[in-house]
């Protein structure tokens, strides 16, 4: 074990260190894209979990245009901290899914800020080309550009059960076209999904270790109001697994110590609004205090990050 931060993983906060001489915080970007699976290219509904709206801010709204919603994202983080850089986040729906004329005026009007050095684009492994990869390649030469792809689970049969409209197959292919480009690479990974079991979950560590990632996100399966899945589960409760706080935490801390040691693991968590959320309901616990619950089961279990990793 050889982390440097202090714990027992590679985290985001020293990841942005070793790249940025001052703190850098995200700005939270909707251009109003759709995806494939909701306007019908591909499917209808869009993924059976995914409500937006659960983890857009306020200042979050297509209609601003990309520069005031910058302003606006920069004016509230400065306040708190007073001395930052920002990376453009292009968080809501998939946000490669366009012709790469408006993408280029997209992107380059974000990174015309001064204060953005960079951005970060959520996207799906069925949106991306080579045109996009060779946009954003050319993009990294001035700034950090992390692409981040929605994998959300290596097993197809759960992909097709939440209306993904994609196959794994398809995630690894994305990553192989966007890999040695410059880019930071990163996935986004859904703990829990209906029908996996904990030897399901574990395996995704070991699948996800073998794609080219820099980063990882994960977080906890949650039921969101009005989405497919919160009528599954009034319908069909038995078919969700949702896990407790203490459960997922004893879950994640066996994930993290197969997980490829040099894999930035961003995030554990995801909090939603409490007014959106169905379940699961952990007290209102916070992602720092689950965190924290982390760093302290990995102790307890004498696990790091890569610990069985082969």
């Amino acid at each position: 074990m050889n982390f440097n931060n202090g714990k027992r993983y590679y985290d985001f906060a020293s990841f942005i260190k070793e790249h940025f001489s001052e703190r850098v915080q995200k700005i939270s970007l909707d251009t109003g894209f759709t995806c494939p699976n909701r306007d019908g290219s591909k499917g209808i509904g869009g993924c059976t979990y995914c409500n937006n709206n659960s983890f857009n801010p306020n200042y979050c709204k297509p209609d601003k245009g990309v520069t005031q919603q910058l302003k606006e994202g920069i004016s509230f983080f400065s306040k708190k901290y007073k001395s930052q850089k920002y990376l453009a986040y292009f968080q809501a729906y998939t946000n490669t899914y366009s012709n790469i004329e408006q993408l280029k005026n997209i992107y380059t009007e974000a990174l015309s800020d001064p204060g953005v050095v960079g951005m970060v684009i959520g996207t799906r492994p069925d949106c991306i080309d080579s045109k996009v990869v060779d946009l954003l390649s050319e993009l990294s030469k001035d700034h950090l550009i992390l692409l981040e792809f929605g994998v959300e689970s290596t097993l197809n049969r759960t992909l097709d059960l939440v209306n993904r409209c994609h196959t794994y197959e398809e995630t690894i292919a994305a990553f192989d076209l966007a890999k040695d480009r410059g880019l930071i690479l990163g996935a986004h990974m859904i703990i829990g999904l209906p029908g996996e079991s904990k030897e399901d979950i574990l395996n995704h560590a070991k699948e996800i270790s073998k794609l080219p990632i820099t980063t990882l996100k994960l977080h906890q399966l949650q039921i969101i109001k009005h989405t497919v899945m919160a009528l599954q589960l009034k319908k069909e409760p038995e078919k969700f697994k949702l896990f407790t706080a203490d459960e997922y935490i004893d879950l994640v801390t066996d994930f993290i110590s197969l997980l490829r040691p040099d894999i930035v693991i961003e995030r554990f968590i995801s909090e939603s609004p409490q007014n959106l959320l169905l379940a699961p309901k952990w007290n209102g616990l916070k992602n720092f205090e689950i965190t924290s619950m982390i760093d302290k089961k990995l102790i307890e279990k004498d696990l790091w990050q890569g610990k069985f990793y082969n």
